[in-house]
């Protein structure tokens, strides 16, 4: 398979194939909160993304969970879809832990992120950053930590671990297992002797190894040699970060050139509208901040990203 930055066609759970664009989620605690506190916790996010990527057509290419934060690739029909999963990860996650801990409110200062992945550089770098954050669990091995995906990829087929098919359980199974009410009689998700869900059987392999040229030396070279501070930065600080008016205005003018063709003051009023939804979901801004760059008035953007909810 042919990868790149654009799209890939993948089967909905209804079996209609759509075309998918990669996405990049980190679901910050801050250096307050602890949202995993246990194997148990990193088991039900896990979960989590798996029943919620699978409701809202949205493929899990790879993920790390540790104890104070989460991250994922994902493949979506668009970045209102990645975000609704992400945000949908987030509401059952919260849920499920006040029950278990009887504590309210503690997640609600958890940061959720959503990001376009739009080069190939930026690709295999967000690949590659996202099994690194084991060691921030203290894991000295990335094939030894259990709650990231890192283990389904360039395996031998001979040695690949199966385990109990999801779709063959019942309704309670569901429920006990995966927390959930959603009919999983569809997915192809295996679950190893612990119950926990088995990487190779749920990650969009594929994927991810195309990236990599179909090269695990390719994959394992990118891991060790990343430029972890600069991902970091681009991934979790600078997304929460709001930009002066000049900065978003260069940040913003790139898009538009990288969209259109053109820079942001010489969009019809169309184009501003798709590009305005765009930057103000995947940057941290405000509505007086995208009427100064976009030269339109303050009701007017208020308007255009109601109808574009």
């Amino acid at each position: 398979m042919e990868i790149n930055t654009k799209a890939v066609y993948r089967e909905l759970p209804d079996g209609s194939p759509v075309p998918l664009w990669p996405f990049h989620v980190s679901f910050e605690g801050l250096e307050t909160i602890v949202i995993c506190r246990d194997d148990e916790d990193c088991d039900t996010m896990v979960k989590c993304l798996f029943v919620c990527a699978w409701k809202h057509g949205v493929r899990v290419i790879i993920y790390a969970v540790v104890s104070n934060h989460a991250h994922f690739a994902l493949l979506a029909k668009n970045y209102d879809c990645a975000l609704a999963c992400a945000q949908d990860v987030k509401k059952r996650y919260s849920q499920l832990f006040r029950g278990k801990y009887n504590e309210s409110k503690v997640l609600k200062g958890a940061d959720v992120n959503v990001q376009a992945i739009d080069t190939m550089r930026y690709l295999r770098n967000a690949l590659a950053y996202i099994p690194r954050n084991a060691y921030d669990n203290g894991a000295t091995s990335l094939s030894d930590y259990k709650w990231t995906g890192f283990s389904a990829f360039f395996r031998d087929r001979r040695s690949i671990e199966s385990g109990r098919r999801v779709s063959s359980m019942t309704t309670r199974d569901w429920r006990d297992l995966f927390h959930t009410g959603e009919n999983l009689s569809a997915v192809p998700w295996q679950v190893n002797g612990a119950g926990e869900l088995i990487p190779h059987s749920c990650c969009d392999v594929e994927y991810l190894e195309a990236a990599f040229n179909n090269d695990q030396t390719f994959f394992l070279n990118r891991i060790g040699g990343l430029n972890v501070a600069e991902m970091t930065q681009k991934l979790v600080i600078a997304p929460r970060k709001m930009k002066t008016d000049a900065e978003f205005l260069k940040e913003t003018d790139a898009v538009a050139v990288s969209w259109f063709g053109k820079e942001t003051v010489a969009l019809s009023d169309s184009q501003k509208s798709r590009l305005l939804s765009y930057m103000y979901h995947v940057t941290r801004t405000s509505v007086p901040q995208l009427a100064r760059v976009f030269g339109l008035e303050r009701d007017h953007i208020t308007l255009l990203l109601r109808k574009r909810r």
